[in-house]
């Protein structure tokens, strides 16, 4: 059955990668309806090169940086009101598709029309699973092989070639702009699943084009990305206090787990991560963001 698609994308003075990915959605054996481009105040370069493609794109320049969190909230508010299309294919600017990783998707809603969200494989460069978008099956303590051929459930996922259905987001809402960095495609995707279940395609392959294959760690992270990790924390207390008692309590004590990594260890600057750690829980006790509704077209 023919679908419609409207693909999002969240670019930040990323330009040459951004060009890449855009070309590779206009390649879609499959077409994408609308390709919405949601531009985080970046430098003229990205605002001129945009807005030369004209009506290949929707163009949603925003006055100021609203972190990942604030353009995909945007971008999806964008494909309610301003389109028709049945789905919403969301990804960063650094996820480059494959020809047939649309095709493949809808492939899998044609069987279970009924999901909250459907994954993609993401591989890095080198055609390994990039660490940083490891899919998470419904049993954590199970590791999905790099040969996975057939589907799995999923708790949740990243905003690295998601899709989600029209319905869906209708029901539950967008992306929680107050998040601003990391964990907002956590929540949300396990909002989504609170509605119907969430699922790795892993045929439906992409290349997540990150500089290095690895995964996030305030124990290992150099000073510049540091401060960022208040958000991580912050926003972590406020989406486990929505799951289950099992899931909560031992996300908590993985939390738990990581203070004393940190704090037993001899990495640089202990004080100043244990203090951005130690605030950003604090902080996830009482964060109690808005979930904000698209209008109806």
């Amino acid at each position: 059955m023919a679908q419609n698609v409207s693909a999002v994308v969240v670019t930040y003075n990323r330009l040459a990668l951004l060009k890449e990915v855009i070309d590779s959605l206009q390649k879609q054996i499959v077409p994408v309806s609308h390709i919405i481009i949601v531009d985080n105040a970046s430098e003229n370069d990205t605002k001129e090169y945009l807005e030369s493609l004209g009506d290949q794109i929707d163009y949603v320049r925003l006055e100021e940086n609203l972190g990942g969190a604030g353009g995909f909230n945007r971008g999806i508010r964008h494909f309610m009101e301003k389109t028709d299309d049945d789905f919403v294919w969301v990804m960063d600017d650094d996820t480059v598709v494959h020809p047939d990783t649309l095709q493949n998707l809808l492939a899998f809603a044609d069987q279970e029309p009924n999901f909250g969200f459907l994954a993609s494989d993401v591989r890095w460069t080198d055609g390994h699973r990039a660490k940083m978008n490891q899919p998470a099956p419904m049993n954590r303590l199970k590791v999905i092989p790099e040969d996975q051929v057939e589907p799995v459930q999923l708790q949740n996922a990243t905003f690295v070639s998601l899709l989600v259905r029209r319905a869906v987001v209708a029901e539950i809402g967008l992306p929680i702009t107050d998040f601003f960095i990391w964990g907002d495609d956590i929540e949300y995707t396990e909002r989504a699943g609170r509605v119907a279940p969430g699922y790795f395609v892993p045929s439906a392959k992409v290349t997540h084009k990150m500089g290095a294959n690895v995964g996030s760690s305030l124990l290992n992270d150099g000073p510049a990305r540091t401060p960022r990790y208040f958000y991580s924390y912050r926003n972590k207390g406020y989406y486990i206090r929505k799951r289950d008692w099992y899931r909560k309590n031992r996300a908590r004590l993985r939390t738990l787990a990581e203070y004393w990594q940190i704090k037993l260890s001899h990495t640089e600057r202990k004080a100043e991560k244990l203090a951005i750690m130690k605030k950003g829980m604090k902080a996830g006790k009482t964060f109690n963001p808005t979930i904000e509704f698209a209008n109806k077209k």
